[in-house]
């Protein structure tokens, strides 16, 4: 049985990565599928992918920074589609390199705007209209570094994974009796063509592979199980927590 029957799902960042491959899996779980992100061409490609497997979906180009953007979207999945009742803010950037006294100020912005103003602005559109449904899911992405610390240089992305743990636990408290869940999913080191550009080099693939007691990278598609579950009435009783997809990282 289709998990996602009859659902309309938005999904920002969903161009590539896990954004699209979670785009792809609620499509064929049967959900209406809106890409909310910033590249149309590869936008607009995972559409033709999703129509490739009988699915439905369009694309809404969208800068989550952008409160217009971020209501626009949910607009036109409720303009094409009827409803909204699934959301997976996903969107994100990562800047690292430098420690705390060393963070340039635009990066801090630019890394906080997208990850965790990006995130509350697709939630403070989102809520609405699913209210309106009935009722629904939110998943946020957070990370497996919004849950420790690491002396990467990667303070701003740290600083926001951690906060989108924390506006993930108060809209779910604050939505709980009206039938709206929100969770955050958590996921350390995972296969995909950003991370392959940095671990060809083999001295680095072995650090970060050391970090991970299993041994290996995440994939794609165990993400996107993760999200579709929490997105699914399989769920029904999980809100405000977080789903740690992280291989036994966080658990050291």
């Amino acid at each position: 049985m289709s998990r996602l029957k009859g659902k309309v799902a938005l999904v920002t960042g969903g161009t590539s990565g896990i954004g699209k491959a979670t785009a792809l899996l609620f499509a064929k779980e049967g959900a209406k599928v809106v890409i909310a992100a910033r590249r149309e061409d590869e936008g607009r490609q995972v559409v033709r992918e999703i129509n490739d497997i009988d699915g439905e979906a369009i694309f809404v180009r969208t800068d989550v920074t952008s409160a217009h953007d971020c209501a626009n979207a949910v607009a036109e999945a409720v303009a094409s589609f009827g409803k909204l009742d699934i959301a997976f803010n996903n969107a994100g950037i990562q800047i690292t390199g430098k420690p705390v006294a060393e963070t340039d100020e635009h990066a801090w912005d630019q890394v906080i705007g997208i990850n965790l103003k990006g995130t509350f602005l697709s939630m403070k559109y989102e809520i609405p209209e699913i209210l309106k449904a009935g009722g629904g899911s939110i998943i946020n992405m957070s990370s497996a570094y919004g849950l420790v610390g690491s002396a990467f240089g990667a303070c701003s992305y740290h600083a926001s994974k951690h906060a989108v743990i924390g506006i993930t636990k108060a809209a779910a408290l604050e939505y709980a009796s009206h039938k709206i869940r929100v969770n955050a999913i958590c996921p350390a080191f995972v296969k995909t063509d950003l991370t392959a550009q940095y671990l060809d080099d083999p001295e680095l693939a072995k650090v970060v592979t050391s970090l991970l007691p299993v041994g290996r990278l995440g994939t794609l598609e165990e993400m996107a199980e993760a999200v579709t579950f929490l997105a699914s009435d399989a769920s029904a009783f999980i809100t405000g927590t977080t789903l740690t997809i992280d291989g036994g990282m966080t658990a050291a």
